[in-house]
């Protein structure tokens, strides 16, 4: 996952979730509470949760400022400043576990319910249509002719 911060100047910081440390991970899960697991605070950065997000970035600011106290660390303006955002290898699992489903059934329609959603929560929407040519299903990509019509 994506994490975006952008300044009072409009700079723009990113940081993935792929590059935490297990030690970094374990203090976000603490400042959460420590009662939620991983897999749950990725569900509340998707969902851009402030506490998470904050949660987030906080440690990301950590690595440069280690006196940086969770309790402390605010983000004035953070619906509009901080989001969180998947990145292509979390559109490839998700494409993954919908395929099964769909091949099994022989139906796209599961997949391009996802679509919208997807390209929403995606850094780069066009991920979301590289990773459906990856599976075979580039006909679903929004306004892409089929070249055998």
């Amino acid at each position: 996952m994506i994490i975006t911060f952008v300044g009072d100047d409009g700079s723009t910081e990113r940081w993935s979730t792929e590059d935490l440390s297990a030690l970094e991970a374990a203090a976000i899960e603490e400042a959460m509470g420590g009662d939620i697991p991983w897999r749950g605070i990725e569900n509340l950065l998707r969902a851009q949760d402030v506490t998470a997000l904050r949660a987030a970035l906080w440690v990301f600011r950590r690595r440069t400022d280690k006196g940086l106290e969770f309790a402390t660390f605010d983000v004035p303006g953070w619906k509009r400043r901080l989001r969180a955002r998947i990145e292509r290898s979390e559109i490839d699992d998700v494409f993954t576990n919908v395929m099964s489903q769909a091949l099994a059934n022989n139906e796209d329609a599961s997949i391009d319910a996802l679509l919208p959603d997807l390209r929403k929560l995606a850094e780069d929407p066009a991920d979301v249509d590289a990773a459906l040519d990856a599976l075979g299903k580039g006909h679903l990509v929004k306004g892409r002719q089929d070249s055998a019509a």
